[in-house]
């Protein structure tokens, strides 16, 4: 199983960092604690991990990368999700939820096409068409806002796998306890200072100024790490 490094003071705890930034400052100090390479590759999963990446980059002076995987929507609705899709066309599903829904396969393959396409246009509008590297095994760093399902998270984890990444560090300010407790065995470290349990869990709930990011204020993100 990888490593889980979390806070145990912020353990089960709502509201507790000011917005993304701050979330992004705390994890840095934790990741600077760790033994980690000098030379890393950064990723953000936008639009909601940029903000938590960029402060770590800053701390980190390390150049920040985007990986681009969207979560397959429910036909009725934008909010729930049965699985992920990676910039390779791989699809991760929630088996359990499929089952649940009694989806058609011409329904599963209707949602499939279109977060492909969802996936294709955000590829060209933030990270402009560009190839992604070959990690040459490589540490690589996943940031995001937070784990609730963890799908997406997982769908990036096995694009980047497939991209030669080597020691995968996976840092989120927020996770349900579950989705950490599934998703470490998948990498070799995850950082995440907020573990929360219970019935229910919500990313937003960590986070006192809570808002979707547009994907202009990624770019502008993106834009100023390059003049700091």
């Amino acid at each position: 199983m990888g490593k889980l490094v979390e806070d145990p003071t912020l353990r089960d705890r709502t509201y507790v960092f000011a917005d993304r930034a701050a979330a992004g400052r705390r994890l840095a100090e934790m990741l600077l604690n760790l033994d980690l390479a000098r030379e890393i590759h950064l990723f953000a999963i936008p639009a909601g991990g940029v903000p938590v990446a960029a402060e770590i980059a800053r701390r980190l002076e390390a150049p920040l990368d985007l990986v681009i995987v969207r979560k397959i929507q429910l036909p009725w609705t934008t909010e729930a999700g049965f699985g992920a899709l990676n910039p390779a066309g791989d699809a991760i599903f929630n088996q359990d939820l499929l089952d649940r829904m009694h989806l058609s396969p011409a329904e599963i393959e209707a949602q499939l096409q279109k977060t492909a396409a969802s996936l294709k246009q955000r590829e060209l509008r933030l990270r402009g068409g560009r190839p992604y590297p070959q990690l040459e095994q490589k540490p690589t760093m996943i940031v995001d806002d937070g784990l609730a399902s963890g799908y997406t998270m997982r769908a990036a984890v096995q694009f980047l796998k497939g991209q030669g990444a080597g020691k995968i560090i996976v840092a989120v300010p927020t996770g349900s306890n579950r989705t950490v407790q599934e998703l470490a065995p998948l990498v070799d470290t995850l950082v995440c200072p907020n573990v929360r349990g219970g019935w229910s869990f919500a990313v937003a709930d960590a986070y006192e100024n809570w808002y979707d990011l547009t994907e202009e204020e990624v770019l502008e993100i993106l834009e100023s790490l390059k003049s700091s």
